[in-house]
């Protein structure tokens, strides 16, 4: 028995047509399905990466906030791999994403950096 990789993230937010338009307008991400669940006032919208289901982002009306400051047990961040790291940092930057400068990780000396979606999930750009 062994897993075979992972199906998709599910990330919660309280900003859905901010949080939507971010994750398909700005990071790029195609709509498989978007769902409004009437009993639960609650959206949930299937998103893609080259028509790979990888994110479900969820709206809820009573949506709490999660410490991450210092750090918390869960999940920390979201990486995506991207090509150029400095690119995608001007990219962001054009569309108001407030985003650290690159970094280099010290031990594959790739780089990458930081940044937030409009909720404060923080998110990761990978290089390679």
């Amino acid at each position: 028995m062994q897993i075979k990789g992972i199906h998709h993230i599910a990330i919660l937010t309280d900003r859905y047509e901010e949080s939507k338009k971010f994750y398909t307008d700005i990071l790029g991400f195609s709509i498989l399905n978007e769902t409004y669940r009437k009993e639960r006032d609650s959206y949930k919208l299937d998103l893609a990466i080259e028509g790979k289901y990888c994110i479900e982002l969820f709206s809820f009306p009573d949506y709490k906030e999660r410490n991450s400051f210092p750090e918390s047990k869960g999940l920390r961040h979201l990486a995506f791999a991207v090509n150029d790291v400095a690119e995608w940092i001007v990219f962001l930057r054009s569309n108001n994403v407030q985003v650290q400068d690159v970094r280099i990780d010290e031990i594959t000396n790739k780089k990458f950096t930081f940044f937030y979606d409009p909720n404060g999930q923080p998110l990761e750009l990978y290089e390679g």
